[in-house]
């Protein structure tokens, strides 16, 4: 139901004329999603957020460079190969992947997570516009389910499309939610595997808590103590920006960024927030702007994550996989119509030695009352009964 909901929203978007609409979607479109608007606001009793210590903040801070180091993760370009407008997706992952390496004390190599994770399975956006909240409620969701969270990037790759989208060479690509476009690898050698394989056990960084702040003081206590926010925008002053500090009012949130800390500047004392776009590094201050206090509407709306759990060589939590993924290799779901029978959850009947087979996939020669057996590609459920369903499909 949610898949379709997301569908119908989406559409609408994608029909629209040509030229800049909102990346950012109402909040009854975001509702109808199954998202919280606003959650885990921080006026809320239980929200972490208000544990967090509030101080005398230094008139400049940012992740970037504190104390000589830097915190933050890559700069990402949302619209390569092609226009997606997923700048939602983009901003909350680079926060959270700042996290991590704000939790890792900065060492070993960068975290990047799989923002074409979010898009392929989150149903919470697409390239056609998702909300502010969304991406952290999603993988907090699977992270408390799975025990497993969003992949990084080396498994699934950004390639700038989502089910609806008609740019470039999205019509042309699956971006369905299977193990192929969760995680995978694709081998160099058939004896190992060959073509593509999703993976089972991956690289992953979960979500313990999430929540919603907005204000400059909440901005500044969460950062301050945390690392860097996601945030809602108004793009339409950032289109031709060059440089500097831009101070415009804004009139309407239509673009989420990250916001990774604050400074003053020299000449003139007026304070801006240090935030990281989505659009390339070409584009303003290598990919950063200065953002006044106060303008764009930055400090309306934003939302930030804890990261729970996450594969590092340190931790020394990592599945091994070969290059090929043979011995990580994902079942793979069972799509099945009204009527028609499924052998696991996540794995599809194959021929059983000594049975036949129909079109539709059904056993026939077996000892079982409705005529379905098992497959024996796992011995341990080898002979027993296939169980009917009427879902269209069975979800892993």
């Amino acid at each position: 139901m949610k898949s379709l909901v997301l569908a119908s929203i989406l559409a609408v978007a994608a029909a629209n004329p040509a030229g800049r609409h909102s990346e950012v979607l109402s909040r009854e479109e975001t509702e109808k999603l199954g998202v919280v608007w606003r959650g885990n606001l921080h006026n809320n009793e239980t929200n972490s957020h208000n544990l967090l210590s509030a101080t005398d903040y230094p008139a400049d801070f940012t992740w970037c460079n504190k104390d000589g180091k830097s915190y933050c993760t890559m700069s990402r370009n949302q619209h390569i190969p092609q226009y997606c407008g997923s700048c939602w997706a983009h901003g909350a992952v680079s926060a959270l992947g700042d996290r991590v390496k704000i939790a890792r004390k900065g060492a070993g190599v960068d975290v990047n997570l799989a923002v074409q994770h979010v898009l392929n399975c989150g149903g919470v956006g697409s390239c056609h516009g998702g909300s502010i909240d969304g991406t952290y409620q999603w993988i907090h969701q699977i992270s408390k389910a799975t025990g497993t969270g969003i992949s990084y990037e080396t498994a699934n790759p950004y390639i700038a499309c989502s089910s609806e989208s008609k740019s470039g060479f999205c019509p042309h690509v699956d971006t369905t939610c299977t193990p192929l476009n969760v995680a995978r690898t694709c081998g160099s050698f058939s004896s190992e595997g060959g073509d593509c394989t999703g993976l089972s056990s991956y690289p992953n960084v979960t979500v313990s808590d999430y929540g919603s702040i907005s204000g400059k003081d909440a901005m500044m206590k969460e950062i301050f103590n945390r690392g860097p926010i996601a945030c809602g925008i108004d793009a339409a002053p950032l289109l031709n920006f060059e440089t500097g500090i831009i101070s415009d009012e804004g009139s309407g949130v239509d673009h989420v960024i990250s916001v990774v800390g604050w400074g003053t500047d020299v000449a003139t004392k007026k304070q801006y927030w240090s935030v990281r776009n989505s659009w390339g590094e070409y584009w303003g201050d290598m990919g950063y702007v200065k953002v006044a206090f106060g303008a764009l509407l930055v400090e309306s709306q934003c939302s930030w994550a804890v990261p729970g759990s996450f594969t590092a060589v340190e931790l020394d939590n990592q599945v091994h996989c070969h290059e090929g993924g043979d011995n990580c290799k994902a079942k793979t779901p069972c799509t099945v119509k009204t009527g028609e029978h499924c052998i696991f959850k996540d794995s599809c009947a194959t021929n059983v030695p000594g049975s036949s087979c129909n079109k539709a996939g059904l056993f026939h020669s077996c000892e079982c009352p409705s005529g379905q057996c098992f497959s024996k590609d796992d011995p341990s459920e080898a002979g027993k009964c296939a169980k009917p369903t009427t879902d269209a499909k069975v979800v892993v």
